[in-house]
C-alpha cells in the first residue's frame, strides 16, 4: 500500500491527527504508544512509520493487541527490527517476512504463525501453537511454551524454520510437524523430567532436540530416538549458541546434559486414513 493510501486508511478510522500524537519520531527510529489503541490502528501505524523512514519501532505499553508484525511486506525490501514493551495478543509475527521482533515480556498464543522469514525474540513465556505452520526464520523463547507449539510447523524450498524454547512445553509438542528444527533446552526443570505427553503425535518431517528426558509413554507413537552426530552438535551450536547470546547464557552449560534427538518414523503416518 502506498503512503497516501496509509493516510486515506487512517483518516476513515480516526482523524490522522489525532493517531498522530500517539508516534514519537527521532530519526530512523519511531516509537509508539499503543495503549489506547485498537489492533489494527496500531498496525496502521506501524506500516505508516516505516514509509516514513523509521527502520526500528519501539512499542510501549502493548496490552492483547493481536497481529503485531502483519501487513509488513514491502516490495523495495525494507526490513525492521520491532520492540515491544508490554504483552502482544494473539498471532504475533503471523505471516512475518524477514523483520526482527523482540518482545520484553511473556506473549500470548500463535506467536509465528505462518511465518515466513525473520526472527522473533520473546524474553518470557510463549501461549499455545507458538510456530504453527511456520515454514521460515527462527523463533527464541527464553522460557516456556504452552500446548501443540510446533504444529505443522514445515520446510519450504531451502527455508527451515528454527523454534528454541528454553525450558519445557505442554502437550502435543511437534503435533503433525512436517519439517524445520525444535530445540527444547530444559532450563530449570527438576530431576531434568519433562512433562509434556503426546510429543510428536503425526509427525512425518523435522526433528526435536530435547535436552534432558522424557519416557517412552509421552512419545507419540510416529516418533523414534536416535543417536546424535556431529551435524546434529553443529545445529545445536549455532541455534542454541544465539538463545545464549540473546538471553545471557553460557554456551558450554546450555550444551552440557543429555539431549535426545527425536525424528518421524513415518513419512505418511495417516496414509491409510485418505487412500487405500
Amino acid at each position: 500500500m502506498r503512503e497516501r493510501g496509509i493516510d486515506s486508511y487512517l483518516n476513515g478510522v480516526r482523524k490522522l491527527d489525532a493517531l498522530m500524537g500517539y508516534i514519537k519520531f527521532n530519526q530512523r527510529t519511531a516509537e509508539i504508544d499503543a495503549s489506547d489503541l485498537k489492533h489494527k490502528e496500531l498496525n496502521d501505524l506501524m506500516r505508516y512509520c516505516a514509509l516514513k523512514g523509521a527502520r526500528k519501532i519501539v512499542l510501549k505499553n502493548v496490552c492483547g493487541q493481536r497481529y503485531i508484525g502483519t501487513r509488513l511486506y514491502f516490495p523495495n525490501d525494507i526490513k525492521l527490527e520491532i520492540e515491544i514493551y508490554g504483552t502482544p495478543g494473539n498471532d504475533l509475527g503471523a505471516f512475518l517476512n524477514g523483520h526482527k521482533i523482540i518482545v520484553h515480556g511473556n506473549a500470548q498464543d500463535g506467536i509465528g504463525n505462518t511465518m515466513n522469514d525473520g526472527e522473533i525474540i520473546v524474553e518470557g513465556r510463549g501461549g499455545d501453537v507458538v510456530a504453527m505452520a511456520m515454514r521460515g526464520g527462527r523463533i527464541f523463547i527464553k522460557e516456556s511454551v504452552g500446548y501443540r507449539a510446533a504444529i505443522h510447523m514445515k520446510e519450504y524450498k531451502d527455508k527451515v524454520p528454527v523454534l528454541v524454547i528454553g525450558k519445557t512445553s505442554q502437550d502435543f509438542l511437534g503435533e503433525y510437524m512436517a519439517g524445520g528444527i525444535v530445540i527444547i533446552l530444559g532450563i530449570g526443570l527438576k530431576k531434568e523430567k519433562h512433562y509434556a505427553h503426546y510429543i510428536g503425535t503425526g509427525m512425518h518431517g523435522g526433528v526435536i532436540y530435547l535436552r534432558g528426558k522424557v519416557e517412552d509413554y509421552q512419545l507419540g507413537k510416529e516418533v523414534g530416538v536416535v543417536e546424535m552426530d556431529d551435524d546434529d552438535w553443529k545445529i545445536l551450536e549455532k541455534h542454541v549458541g544465539d538463545f545464549a547470546k540473546y538471553f545471557g547464557y553460557e554456551l558450554d552449560d546450555l550444551l552440557s546434559g543429555k539431549f535426545m534427538k527425536l525424528i518421524p518414523v513415518s513419512k505418511r503416518p495417516y496414509g491409510k486414513i485418505y487412500a487405500y
